[in-house]
């Protein structure tokens, strides 16, 4: 159990994409980390893009950077909500600027963008996203996971092995 002892929020929000947010969630617990599901609060739970549900332990605005070790960003339409939110992006920034690990899959760098963080990064997501990275000043790499500095990039869910193994890595 590599991550034992450490503290993961992974947020959701309606239409995730239910692979890129479960096989992460189960991936760490398998590993031993404590994984907290963070919600925006406008719901009681989420339902994914492939009807799989989730329902949040807490609300992104109640939360501290100092409580994680890390975070997670499935993709999926959730991001395009989550971006929207002050709490996560407060959060999100916090916990960058802790230098914690960030992890972010498919269209989860949008939330990475709205946090203001990926410029003069590597990033990689989904292709539909990718003149969203170039023009926030990411640097666009087409690899399916990769590390850059405390941020973990996923392109998507075919490259969820991948994605997983970075994580966990950069986490333990």
């Amino acid at each position: 159990m590599r991550l034992q002892g450490k503290h993961v929020g992974v947020f959701v929000e309606e239409g995730f994409e239910d692979l890129e947010f479960w096989v992460p969630v189960m991936r760490l617990r398998e590993e031993g980390a404590r994984v907290t599901i963070i919600g925006t609060g406008r719901a009681p739970k989420y339902t994914g893009k492939h009807c799989l549900e989730a329902v949040p332990d807490a609300v992104a605005e109640d939360l501290s950077a100092d409580d994680f070790d890390a975070l997670v960003v499935p993709g999926g339409w959730a991001p395009d909500k989550l971006r929207r939110d002050p709490g996560v992006l407060r959060l999100v920034r916090d916990v960058y600027h802790q230098g914690k690990i960030i992890g972010s899959i498919c269209h989860g760098g949008w939330v990475l963008i709205s946090a203001g963080i990926v410029h003069g990064h590597k990033a990689t997501g989904s292709r539909g996203i990718r003149d969203d990275l170039i023009n926030a000043g990411a640097t666009w790499v087409d690899k399916p996971a990769f590390r850059d500095g405390n941020l973990v990039w996923g392109r998507v869910v075919a490259d969820l092995p991948a994605f997983c193994r970075e994580l966990i890595q950069a986490i333990e």
